[in-house]
């Protein structure tokens, strides 16, 4: 579900955005959404979530308890 926001970018940033949009023959929200998607690494996330064996609530008590280890 994609849902709307508002983002508040420095000038430079907006242009080149609208640029590498202009050029690619994409929105400027599809530049934005894939830059994000990049820096979040979720594509990453998602392959490796679909090689695991492990559910979603088993992969989250796992990363709690290693992060909670790490705190130690």
């Amino acid at each position: 579900m994609k849902r709307k926001t508002t983002v508040y970018l420095e000038d430079d940033v907006l242009k080149t955005m609208r640029a590498a949009a202009a050029r690619s023959g994409k929105r400027d929200y599809q530049v934005m959404e894939e830059a994000l998607r990049a820096y979040l690494e979720l594509e990453l996330l998602e392959k490796v979530a679909a090689r695991s064996s492990l559910s979603e609530t088993e992969a989250l008590d796992m990363a709690y308890e290693e992060l909670h280890q790490g705190r130690l």
